[in-house]
């Protein structure tokens, strides 16, 4: 089992800028690919960045590319989203995500195995 906790969310001005925390305890973090992904209110969860267990691939949503940053430390089990140039259409809960099997370039909600509660991010206009 992995356990992900999520941090860092809260409300912040158009423009300004965020960055989110996910923790890991239980199986091994470095043999997992790792994926943000977000929900608005009465939206379905949408992708929105992922990362290689190394650390040394991303991929991201068109709507973020540019914007925001994916990164992961493996000797501290964490992965962080950096995000920028934030606009009021950012607004959601905040879900970070861990993969078993091989490939990071996965942007399905079912490809995904283990599931963090979400942390609310809040970009006022």
């Amino acid at each position: 089992q992995v356990q992900l906790v999520e941090s860092g969310g809260g409300l912040v001005q158009a423009g300004g800028s965020l960055r989110l925390s996910c923790a890991s305890s239980g199986r091994t973090f470095s043999n997992y690919a790792m994926g943000w992904f977000r929900q608005a209110p009465g939206k379905e969860r949408e992708f929105v960045a992922s990362i290689s267990w190394s650390g040394g691939s991303t991929y991201y949503a068109d709507s973020v590319k540019d914007r925001f940053t994916i990164s992961r430390d493996n000797a501290e089990n964490t992965v962080y989203l950096q995000m920028s140039s934030l606009k009021p259409e950012d607004t959601a809960v905040y879900f970070c995500a861990a993969r078993r099997n091989p490939g990071y370039r996965k942007d399905r909600i079912y490809e995904y195995d283990y599931w963090g509660q979400g942390t609310q991010v809040t970009v006022s206009s």
